[in-house]
């Protein structure tokens, strides 16, 4: 429990910004998610090159945020990216 006003802040801060992140993995997941049912399951190739720069916006926006890291939202760019040119 904390003790001082300072700690009490902070507690509510961490709390609130829990829930920023939480928020923003869940539009990271969602992200990935909409890309691969995109590559796998409609393997339309016109739609997921549309998508692509929505989707790279939205990795990079959430890993400047600090919720995931930028090497992580990189990787996964490029990984679907390359995903993408197979079709």
């Amino acid at each position: 429990m904390p003790n001082t006003k300072a700690a009490i802040r902070h507690v509510r801060r961490s709390e609130i910004q829990t829930q920023v992140n939480r928020v923003r993995k869940s539009k990271y997941k969602s992200a990935i998610r909409k890309m691969e049912s995109l590559i796998l399951v409609k393997k339309s190739k016109k739609d997921a090159i549309a998508f692509l720069p929505e989707f790279h916006s939205q990795l990079m926006k959430i890993s400047k945020t600090g919720a995931i890291k930028r090497k992580t939202a990189s990787r996964k760019i490029s990984r679907l990216t390359k995903k993408i040119n197979k079709l």
